[in-house]
């Protein structure tokens, strides 16, 4: 069902503050910021070999990502595993009895499907499926 880890999401107060570490510093290739309206939020994409790093900055008070933040401080957010078909994996999961936050895909950063398995299912880690290229 998992092909690969896809990218560690980081919640970030500042895409601009945090990114010259990223890049410049631990020298990874910047890809570019998309801002993904549904979630609010300003995504900045880095690689590092097959993996990513995304950063994720809240453009709302009410952001899932601002109140992350408000309660758990900038930091680890989620880990997405990268999977061909996002529908029959989230089939699967629901069949097994595992709890999913989004029981369709819906449209991610960077051309992606994805939906997130919510913590209480996955030992306190929000979890994401990604497919890319929807």
């Amino acid at each position: 069902m998992l092909t690969k880890i896809n990218h560690i999401g980081i919640a970030v107060k500042s895409l601009d503050d945090t990114i010259p570490f990223y890049r410049d510093n631990l020298g990874m290739a910047f890809v570019g910021i998309e801002e993904v309206a549904e979630q609010k939020v300003r995504v900045a994409m880095l690689e590092i070999g097959e993996s990513k790093i995304e950063l994720l900055e809240p453009t709302s008070e009410d952001s899932p990502v601002a109140k992350f933040i408000e309660k758990n401080g900038a930091g680890i957010h989620h880990v997405a595993y990268q999977v061909e078909d996002i529908n029959a994996a989230i089939a699967r999961l629901l069949g097994e009895g595992v709890r999913m936050i989004d029981e369709k895909p819906r449209c991610g950063a960077h051309g992606t499907s994805i939906a997130f398995v919510h913590p209480k299912s996955s030992n306190g880690v929000l979890t994401e499926l990604c497919q890319p290229g929807h």
